[in-house]
């Protein structure tokens, strides 16, 4: 008879990790022990993902509001700082927003509107409809964005970001100046030393300002890039993707994962003989379609995975082909028929319409996605993710 269970993602219990700790042994020993007691059969192509968090924690990736007021100072001279296009997030921002504070003597925060990067709402389109402001065009002073919405709160938070961010940058010890608007540009009538914060567009935004006569630019992914007195780093992504820690310390993204990935497919080659795919993943990449949050605020959903999950998805629509091919069959005549057309596909399914409506994403971003989802943000206790039977089909046994 076919196996009937396909994908099956489980959530791994771990011990909590500290800084040092040897998270290679940790990942492979929770495994193998996780499958001993729930009896479950290790496999080729099962895949072992843990989060980028204990990753960094093993490492001791961590920089202080010090840290970052420093390397804000040195990059961009003290003096006034245009801060554009942060996310809204206690988490994710509000102690990188104190170190650059306190490496500054004035910020000029623009705000991006009517949402951050990743859907986090200052206010509604409706309300911007009703106020007759164009996004596109409009700058905002704090004063008018006051007059025209008031005292928005984020309705998950309760925070009013606004109020919430300056209150930040004025106990740091800086001015502080909000203004809203979309065009990077607009920036530059305040001040010509900029620090962009934005995740996915920061290129742009970069190549934007330094066309139009920006003095000095860094992004969030400039900033600690290097240690600062001992401090941790990053030297691909800075700032971006770290997370409070502490209330003047956050943990930064992790850095050379790679060796970790593979050191962990090695011992796991080892002790069961299979081939297993190991990730690191952060974020999963994906919209709430009720609060418009896309999850993703990582510069990456996986910043390192073993060789066998790079590439994409390379599958057929099951209902394409029972709707369309094989419509005049059914039972097992339609089953073996459908059988036949996965084990005959060769090569890329793109632009065949066999295929359309199969998830065009990287293995990494779905996988990553499905490995979020699994082990949560809160207290499960599982930051390592089990899955076994990603890539098998209909004709798997």
């Amino acid at each position: 008879m076919s196996r009937m269970v396909g994908t099956v993602s489980r959530g791994i219990r771990a011990p909590i990790i500290r800084s040092g700790d040897n998270l290679a042994q940790i990942v492979t020993d929770s495994v193998l022990e996780a499958a001993a007691e729930d009896g479950f059969a290790i496999r080729d192509r099962d895949i072992v993902a843990m989060t980028e968090a204990i990753v960094a924690r093993a490492q001791g990736n961590y920089a202080t509001v010090d840290d970052i007021a420093w390397d804000v100072r040195a990059k961009l001279g003290g003096g006034t700082v245009g801060v554009i296009f942060p996310i809204l997030s206690r988490n994710r921002f509000a102690v990188c927003l104190q170190g650059i504070a306190r490496g500054a003597k004035k910020v000029v925060l623009m705000l991006s509107y009517p949402s951050d990067e990743v859907g986090n709402h200052l206010v509604s389109l409706d309300a911007l409809d009703e106020k007759g402001v164009n996004p596109y065009s409009d700058v905002l002073t704090l004063e008018r964005y006051r007059e025209l919405f008031g005292y928005e709160k984020h309705p998950f938070t309760g925070v009013d970001y606004v109020e919430y961010y300056e209150s930040l940058i004025r106990e740091s010890g800086a001015e502080a100046e909000i203004i809203c608007a979309n065009d990077c540009r607009a920036i530059l009538n305040y001040t010509k030393d900029v620090l962009h914060c934005d995740i996915h567009t920061r290129a742009r935004t970069g190549r934007l300002l330094r066309a139009a006569g920006a003095r000095r630019v860094f992004g969030l992914d400039e900033i600690m890039t290097a240690p600062v007195n001992g401090s941790g780093f990053n030297a691909d992504y800075g700032l971006l993707g770290s997370n409070k820690a502490t209330e003047d310390q956050v943990k930064l993204f992790p850095r050379d994962c790679q060796r970790l990935v593979d050191e962990i497919q090695k011992r796991l080659r080892e002790k069961t003989g299979k081939a297993v795919e190991v990730m690191v993943y952060g974020d999963g990449a994906f919209k709430d379609p009720v609060g418009k949050i896309w999850e993703l605020a990582d510069p990456v959903v996986s910043p390192a995975y073993t060789a066998g999950l790079e590439g994409t998805p390379n599958e057929l629509k099951l209902k394409y082909l029972a709707d369309n091919d094989f419509a005049h069959l059914s039972g097992d005549d339609l089953k073996e028929a459908i059988k036949g057309e996965i084990q005959k596909k060769d090569g890329s399914l793109v632009g065949q319409m066999a295929s359309e409506g199969t998830t065009p994403r990287r293995l990494t971003d779905l996988i990553g996605s499905l490995c979020d989802l699994t082990s949560g943000s809160g207290d499960k206790g599982t930051p390592i993710v089990f899955i076994q039977g990603y890539f098998d089909n209909y004709t798997t046994e």
